[in-house]
């Protein structure tokens, strides 16, 4: 159950409904994972600093169950997110961060339980 966060400065019309579908279809392949399990939030609009510019940027968060554990996939899922993104949002690669967190079962809660008994 991977949690994709997308935080920018760019407008609120930059994220169609196409957009978010084929974002989570993306990051859903680049991670293994089913899209009915995705969880994507973008917040657009808001007032961001990358590398000492307020240019249009993104600071994207993957957090992950057992996919986001060790630099080799994180090298992986990184190339396929920035070829989407820098595609479909005209940014240049140094215009974007990511950042991956390692979940265990436990952290995550569904279903008044948590994953670990899931």
């Amino acid at each position: 159950m991977p949690f994709i966060d997308l935080q920018t400065n760019l407008p609120s019309g930059s994220f169609s409904e196409d957009f978010l579908k084929k974002f989570c279809s993306v990051t859903a392949a680049a991670l293994g994972k089913p899209e009915n399990r995705m969880n994507l939030v973008v917040s657009p609009g808001l007032p961001m600093l990358i590398g000492g510019s307020c240019s249009p940027c993104v600071v994207l968060t993957v957090s992950a169950i057992s996919v986001t554990d060790t630099a080799e996939k994180n090298k992986e899922h990184s190339a396929k997110i920035f070829e989407f993104l820098t595609r479909e949002l005209g940014l240049a690669e140094d215009r974007i961060v990511i950042q991956f967190h390692a979940l265990q079962p436990h952290q995550v809660g569904k279903n008044r339980t948590v994953m670990s008994f899931l």
